[in-house]
Order: C-alpha cells, then structure tokens, then sequence
C-alpha cells in the first residue's frame, strides 16, 4: 500500500491549511468551558446534562475517527477536509441558536461529527507529506501548536462574548471558521490518499460506536440514576460486549479500520495509552476549574475563561524549539516532562480552596497544565506516527485521535460523575425543606444556584470538597501515564516491517 501522491517537502499552503483545520476542531472543545455555568443556569440544567455538552460533541469526534481515516485513504482527505469543514459549522450554527439542552446536543454532536473528519485528515496529510523523521517533526509541532493556540482563543472569545451578550454569540467564530476552513482546504490543500487494500469497516465501525457511546452514557447517568439501576447496568455491559465484539471484528476483517498488530509496537500502544489517560486529566481538570469558577462562584464567563486563556500562553513560549526538542529529545522524556507538570498542577489546584477566585491564585497551576499539555500533545502524536509504517500513518494518526478524544470525553463524565455524587453525599442531612426537593431533582448545581442562603453555602462547601477530589483522580491519571511512558515508550524502527506491513494477509488467515 502507497500514498498515491507523494510529496518530497511538505507545501506550505497545505500546512497552513491542516493547521487551520485543526484549530477550528480543537476551538470547538473548548468553547463551552467558561460558559459552563451560563448554561447551566439558562437552561436549569443539572451536572450530567452540562457534562454532555463537552461529551455530545467529543464522542462522535472519537466513534467517528478511524472509519473517517479509512475514507480519507480511499476518497482523498482533502474531500474530507472540506466536508469537515462545512459540517462544523453547520452544528455550530445550530447550538447559536439553541433553545434548550437537548437542542445544544444535537448542534454538538453535529459539530463532532465535522471534527471527526478533520482530526486525523489534517494529520495524515502531514505525516503523508513528510517522508523525513526532522521535517515531520517540525510540522506536527507547527499542528500540536495550533491546538494549543484554539485551546486559549476559544475560552477567550466565548467568555467574552457570553459577558457582553449572550452565550449563544459564543458559537459564532467557530461557525466561521468552520466556513473558512471548508474553502481554505478546497483552494489550498494538496490531496493525498493511500487506497490500496483499503475498504470501510462497517463491523468495526458499528461495535467501537456501540461500546464507546454505552460507556460513556453509563459513566455520566449512573452518578445520578444510581449504578445498580437496571438500565446503567445494562449500558456497561453492552459496552464490554461490544468493545470485545469490536476487536473480534478487526482480527478477522479483511481490511480492519484499526490493525491489532500496531499494538505490538511499544511505542504506538503506549502513546495511545498516555493520549487516554492524559487528556482524561487535562479535560476533566478544565471542567471543575470551569464549572468551580462559573455555576458555583458565579463568576462571569469571561473571568471564568482568563484562566484557560494562561493556560495556553506558555506554548506559544515554546514554540521556537519545540519542533528541534521533538528531533533531539527521546519521545520518552518529553512525555514524561509534560505529565509531571500536568500532574502537579492538578494537584494544586486541587489544594486551592473553592471559595478562591483571584486570577492570581491560578497562575501557577495553570501554567504547569499548559507546560504539560503541548509536551505532551505534541510527543506522542510523534511518538505514535513515527513508530508505524508510513502508509500506516492515517490509521495511526486516527487510532491516536480516536482515544484522545474519548479521553476527553471521560473526563468532564467520569469526574462530573465523582464530584457530584461526592457533594450530593455532603449534603445529606444538610437541606430542608424545598432545598431537600432541590437537590433531589437537580442536584447540587441547582441548590448552589437557587436555594436558600444556608443552602447556598452549603451547596458551595460540598462540591468545592467534590471537586478536589475530581481534579486529584485527574493528577493521578497523569502520573499514570507518566509512569506507562517510562516503562513503555522506547525508540522504535518498524517502518517497512512485515506484521503491521501486510495486514490483508494475517487478516485473511485468522
């Protein structure tokens, strides 16, 4: 299998392009996180159903990144770029103007699905286009560095706009650069493909979205339903069966939207592990930061988004050398020097009392994360691609987004799920009267809103206990894959090698 157009330097127009691409994607993540508190309280909602803002739109973004790598492969990424592009911004479109919660997860999941298409099309256009180790080095820099800059651009520009109007406007730029990423892609990229032996996975494709959406589902109601309610009950279990059904599907399939034999590569298993893990922590942080600040300290969102706007500023600081650090500096230390710092950051804010909103108080923390976000963004998206084979790259860049983004859809879930039930445990014997009835129906999140002054108080005090304890879970999954890094990643040169070189035939003879 070959890349039916191969570039001996990668196009500049194209970089910008992928770049842009990229950018609008990851904006879309972060957008909702300093208006957290403002839906919450528009839309009366409780803390699952703010969680699925964040997780409606990352798990088609996850479901959808393997199957949309195969496309790519087989129809061009540039189609895929474009199309991407456009489907953005129709969801974006759809959660300006939004009228309740269940119509903001539609709009999205509909902007997910677009991201879907853009994730793992702009990174195997580079890595299709950068045969050489240093030249692709210094372009996945140039593309991890453009998250880094959606990641400050999107706090900032939706808190500032949910202040001076309202926060629907929050979803406007990224409708636009939705738009502008469909028509840059279209003029400016160069297209690539690899469709040789390549054919959708519908199996594959149906078992990894059946899995990850029960778990997910599972994750984020059983906090409030209960984890022996017979439907959460039988949510995880449908994810267990599937996840297994999905690996029985790819071992046998012809043509698998994920090869198995790439996890016996080290490096690639364990930069997939580090990538779930990692943004676990680094997302689910974001969320108690946003939701501490906004729905429980009533901060406005633009003051609640000026600290993920620092966050980012360190790694436009490391801009100039991160491409020369990715060719001189072992994989293995730059993710293990990105988890640290994420880790104890984590761990310092998870000290900071909740009734602390001074900007001061997070600079510190939070320059840790955003230090430890890009090394870590940054190597082991090259850690991943450089240990495959180079007509394996749009399946490793696509398996390596897939479990990113459910990373991140964990977190805001799982530590949603932890703090609230944390909190409502907190407040047992605590409430009475209608803040009993309150607290029963929406949880905590409305008692903190619109209960009574000792109910407030009482309200603050519990997920302020219930989040720390989220964001110390979030420092422990980093240290976690600090510790999988160090024994795991290693050098690899398995460019060319036979197992994950001929998948057709193994999956023949299974």
């Amino acid at each position: 299998m070959t890349e039916s157009i191969s570039l001996k330097r990668l196009d500049f127009r194209t970089l910008i392009a992928c770049c842009l691409a990229v950018a609008a994607a990851q904006m879309c993540i972060t957008v909702p996180t300093p208006i957290n508190g403002e839906i919450q309280a528009a839309f009366g909602a409780s803390g699952s159903q703010v969680a699925w803002v964040t997780s409606a739109f990352i798990l088609p973004t996850a479901i959808l990144e393997l199957n949309f790598g195969v496309v790519g492969d087989l129809f061009g990424r540039k189609r895929l770029l474009v199309l991407g592009g456009f489907v953005l911004a129709a969801g974006e479109l759809l959660n300006s103007t939004a009228q309740n919660i269940e119509m903001l997860w539609v709009g999205q999941a509909l902007a997910g699905i677009g991201a879907a298409a853009l994730f793992p099309s702009s990174l195997a256009v580079i890595a299709a286009a950068t045969p050489g180790e240093k030249e692709r080095a210094k372009a996945v820099s140039s593309w991890a560095l453009s998250i880094s800059i959606a990641s400050a651009v999107g706090p900032l520009s939706s808190g500032l706009l949910a202040t001076v109007v309202d926060f629907r406007w929050a979803f406007v730029p990224p409708i636009v650069l939705g738009l502008a990423v469909g028509v840059a892609c279209w003029i400016l990229v160069t297209d690539s493909k690899a469709p040789e032996g390549r054919t959708l996975d519908w199996p594959g494709q149906i078992t990894i979205a059946l899995g990850l959406t029960a778990l997910l589902w599972g994750v984020i109601e059983g906090g409030e339903r209960g984890w022996s309610n017979p439907a959460i009950v039988g949510a995880l279990a449908l994810a267990a069966v599937s996840l297994v059904a999905f690996f029985i599907a790819e071992k046998r399939s012809a043509s698998p939207m994920f090869n198995l034999d790439l996890l016996k590569i080290p490096s690639f298993a364990a930069a997939a592990a580090v990538a779930l893990v990692g943004m676990f922590g680094f997302i689910g942080t974001a969320y108690c930061v946003s939701i501490r600040l906004g729905a429980v300290m009533h901060l406005s969102a633009l003051r609640a988004g000026l600290p993920f706007v620092i966050l980012q500023l360190i790694p436009l600081l490391l801009a100039p050398v991160l491409g020369k650090m990715l060719t001189r500096v072992d994989a293995r230390w730059l993710l293990t020097g990105g988890l640290v710092p994420m880790a104890a950051g984590q761990f310092w804010i998870a000290a900071l009392p909740v009734t602390t909103t001074s900007l001061a108080a997070f600079i510190g923390p939070v320059l840790l994360l955003g230090v430890g976000f890009i090394c870590v963004v940054t190597s082991l998206t090259s850690a991943a691609v450089n240990a495959v084979p180079l007509h394996m790259t749009g399946m490793a860049s696509g398996a390596t987004s897939l479990v990113r983004e459910f990373g991140q859809a964990l977190g805001p879930a799982v530590i949603s799920t932890i703090a609230m039930s944390v909190a409502s445990s907190a407040l047992v014997g605590k409430l009475s009267g209608a803040d009993v009835g309150m607290e029963a129906a929406a949880g905590p999140l409305a008692v903190v809103t619109a209960g009574s002054d000792s109910a407030r108080a009482a309200a603050q005090s519990a997920l302020g206990h219930g989040m720390a304890i989220g964001v110390v879970i979030c420092g422990c999954a980093s240290l976690l894959g600090a510790v999988v890094t160090l024994l795991l990643v290693r050098k690899d040169s398995v460019r060319g090698t036979v197992p994950v070189g001929e998948p057709t035939t193994q999956a023949a003879s299974a």
